[in-house]
């Protein structure tokens, strides 16, 4: 390589992975693959910053999501997520019709419950109402994006050898309405021992090992999902030192920066 191919590569400017995958299939002729609801590379190609980080998204000024959050500017655009974390995997999971009658007749909405996650320490739950499905799925989703939070990640059990974290590092209760979840810390290989709702939480947090235990109305699914997405919630307003961070393993966001 020449020392003038050598500058030009030094002055390229630094672009978020989401933006940079967006304009690579925009070169190639976009991604074919069929999916749910619209392609959010492709909203991000016609993205038009409205906040001040956005537009320090979008010029460079910021790459990953950890040092958006550093700023202590709150996340207000979808697109700021999908910049920032493109590998985003959501889940619908529950889908509930709501009706009402009026005096005009029975009018008929629905309760959309959706999480996303990166399989690797971030995860968000939301829930929204509308009167088509479709929409309100999307509407959800982004509203989850939003709600997008790192998740603390540990050895927490004495059976544990070294290693990075797939456990939670301490016991930590949720709660929503009458359900609560305890997860409690379980050594590697042991997997999600909890029920569907909250091992579908977990995992798109990118927790594989956990003993939990339940109680309240349980079988209410929304509660039930909340409640352990408020359990993680809780796990980063504990405080622990950095003795314990060093012995428990503990990583909150992605374990490989």
């Amino acid at each position: 390589m020449s020392e003038e191919e050598t500058d030009i590569v030094e002055a390229a400017p630094a672009i978020a992975p989401g933006l940079a995958l967006a304009l690579a299939q925009e070169e190639e002729g976009g991604d074919q693959r069929r999916r749910r609801g619209p392609d959010p590379l492709a909203a991000l190609r016609s993205w038009q910053p409205r906040t001040r980080l956005g537009r320090m998204v979008a010029n460079g000024e910021i790459l990953t999501y950890e040092a958006a959050l550093a700023t202590g500017l709150p996340i207000r655009e979808v697109e700021i997520v999908d910049a920032l974390i493109p590998n985003l995997a959501d889940d619908v999971l529950a889908v509930n019709m709501i009706q009402r009658m009026t005096d005009s007749g029975r009018r008929v909405r629905f309760n959309v419950l959706c999480v996303v996650g990166n399989s690797d320490g971030y995860v968000g739950l939301a829930i929204c109402k509308g009167k088509e499905v479709a929409s309100t799925i999307r509407k959800a989703i982004d509203k989850a994006k939003l709600n997008l939070i790192p998740v603390m990640r540990g050895n927490g059990s004495w059976e544990s050898g070294g290693g990075p974290g797939t456990s939670v590092p301490l016991k930590i209760t949720g709660r929503s309405g009458s359900t609560r979840v305890t997860l409690m810390p379980a050594p590697a290989g042991k997997g999600l021992v909890i029920g569907d709702y909250g091992r579908r939480v977990l995992a798109l947090a990118g927790i594989t090992d956990v003993w939990s235990r339940s109680a309240g109305q349980t079988r209410t699914t929304i509660n039930f999902a909340k409640a352990t997405y408020n359990a993680l919630v809780e796990l980063n307003k504990t405080r622990i030192v950095d003795a314990d961070r060093d012995r428990l393993f503990i990583t909150s966001g992605r374990g490989e920066q």
